[in-house]
């Protein structure tokens, strides 16, 4: 009986091994579930796009009005490739509107080497045509150059996938241009120059507009109103 008790204690020993290395085989044999890593997001001039803040975090926001978005364009649903090119397209604006306000100024007050004068409004024509082409090949230039530093490349087997994308690692209106250095090294300094340069665009866009209008309703450069 003695024998017959270690027989049995050692087939059962040897049944529940078995079952295990079954076990141990099925599970190493069953596919593993895909695992899909969370992408790491790296940091651009200090800016992590975060969706739980309004335009994802990007600066620009200033007190009293603090965030400040009527018709929608940040709002909740709203992509982060659309939130940055809504910005890029605000801040490109903003640069452009500041150099047209004081050129509003300068362009009525120095008739410069072609002898242009008169209001602002009514400039751009009397330039000689050698002039105009440079400007406007200076301006392709300039564009085609942001184009390549900010936005993906076409795809033009499937143009819908790259259509209107900028870059991942693209920070809006950030094209390396800095001639003099002004830009901050601290992300807190550079989140408040970007702010600055942002209301201050927003102020150039709407008085820009305003000259605009005004000379073209009562035909007066803007600074014969001053004058006036």
């Amino acid at each position: 009986p003695s024998g017959n008790t270690v027989r049995m204690q050692s087939s059962i020993h040897s049944t529940t091994e078995d079952e295990a290395t079954e076990v141990a085989a099925e599970a190493a044999a069953a596919p593993l579930p895909d695992i899909v890593p969370e992408p790491v997001v790296a940091p651009i001039n200090g800016w992590v796009p975060n969706e739980s803040l309004p335009c994802y975090g990007l600066p620009g926001a200033l007190a009293p009005t603090g965030f400040f978005d009527p018709l929608g364009f940040a709002q909740s649903g709203i992509t982060l490739n659309e939130v940055k090119r809504n910005r890029e397209a605000e801040v490109m604006h903003g640069r452009v509107a500041m150099l047209a306000t004081v050129g509003y100024f300068a362009g009525e007050a120095i008739s410069g080497p072609f002898n242009i004068h008169g209001p602002a409004n009514d400039q751009l024509q009397q330039m000689p045509a050698p002039a105009f082409a440079f400007l406007t090949l200076s301006i392709a230039a300039a564009e085609l150059r942001r184009a390549t530093i900010g936005w993906v490349e076409p795809d033009f087997g499937d143009w819908t996938k790259t259509l209107w994308k900028l870059r991942d690692n693209y920070y809006p209106g950030d094209i390396g241009f800095d001639p003099l250095g002004l830009k901050p090294e601290d992300s807190e300094e550079l989140d408040v120059m970007i702010t600055k340069e942002l209301q201050n665009g927003r102020l150039a866009m709407l008085a820009a507009a305003g000259f605009l209008a005004q000379e073209a309703v009562d035909g007066k450069g803007i600074l014969e109103h001053f004058s006036s």
